[in-house]
């Protein structure tokens, strides 16, 4: 049995680059079969410079879809043979432009039957199958372009692995853990204040009391992330998002979101029209979650907290 048919869709790259190394030795062949001195890995930068406009190694990877270092490897590697040469541009001689030489320009006029016979015979290979391979290839390059298979892979980790993600309410036994995780977070990035050590010694009293709530995040049974909402006096806000925390080996697991999601769906669930929350801007990750969750910037209100640099607010009603 074929290995890829065993292994699955899971071995597309592998698949799709053994079908790449055969089609290059293929190539390979072909060119000796027209007595063209070209390399199958040089054919994109052929023919770009064959429709007879120099071009700068920039320009030549953006339009082909290779790296500049790719490109100039292949560049040095044709100059040597003589097909192409670099010239420094007259008006800016920064810039190097790469076009074909005499050498270059024979060959281009040589290969065009080898174009010709080619594609007929490519055209006859996909006729014989159920499946347009060229359109299949030009469907995927615009699906990964839209959304790349990393992106989509990560989706599926988090997905898979938010089915061992249990969102509870606070106990007395997830005091330390509550403690713990803020104290590390904040001590990466700034310092202890008083109003942490208020709400963090006694959140019992600080948070619970007061009519806020606080649910931890257990990742396989282990609690990893927490969060509070905080009832607010005196302020035109009545709930904050507060003292979110997330330890470190459990980030990309999704916690955190699903963390907000809970405080924003309790925020409503009490009545309330606006949820309130303040951060700082280098915490780029934070600020790009409390986006996605929905929050704006706001401006005006008095912190307590010297690190606070942004205030945001999400409206529920």
């Amino acid at each position: 049995m074929d290995i890829y048919s065993q292994i699955g869709k899971i071995a597309l790259g592998s698949r799709l680059r053994r079908l790449g190394e055969r089609i290059a030795d293929e190539a390979f062949n072909i060119y000796k079969l027209y007595d063209i001195d070209l390399q199958p890995k040089w054919f994109p930068v052929f023919y770009a410079l064959s429709l007879g406009q120099k071009k700068t190694i920039s320009m030549l990877a953006a339009e082909i879809g290779h790296s500049q270092p790719s490109v100039s490897k292949i560049v040095r590697e044709m100059t040597k043979k003589g097909i192409v040469l670099e010239n420094k541009d007259a008006s800016d001689k920064r810039k190097n432009f790469v076009s074909l030489t005499k050498t270059g320009i024979a060959m281009n006029a040589k290969i065009q039957d080898q174009y010709k016979d080619v594609n007929i015979a490519i055209e006859e290979a996909l006729a014989e199958t159920n499946n347009d391979l060229w359109k299949a290839i030009e469907e995927w390059e615009f699906l990964l372009n839209q959304k790349s298979l990393l992106s989509r892979v990560k989706d599926q980790q988090r997905i898979r692995e938010s089915a061992d993600i249990e969102i509870v309410d606070y106990e007395t036994k997830y005091n330390q853990v509550f403690v713990d995780l803020n104290v590390e977070w904040i001590s990466t990035y700034f310092k202890m204040e008083d109003a942490d050590y208020k709400a963090l010694n006694n959140p019992e009293e600080y948070i619970l009391k007061k009519g806020g709530h606080i649910f931890v995040a257990l990742y396989k049974g282990e609690p990893l992330g927490v969060c509070a909402l905080m009832k607010l006096i005196d302020n035109k806000y009545e709930y904050e998002l507060a003292k979110i925390a997330v330890s470190p080996k459990a980030q990309g697991k999704n916690l955190g979101w699903l963390l907000g999601q809970t405080i924003i769906n309790k925020a409503k669930s009490l009545g309330a029209s606006k949820l309130y929350l303040e951060s700082n801007t280098i915490l780029k990750p934070a600020i790009s979650l409390y986006q996605k969750l929905g929050f704006e910037k706001v401006v005006g209100l008095t912190s307590p907290y010297e690190r606070c640099n942004i205030q945001m607010e999400l409206k529920l009603k």
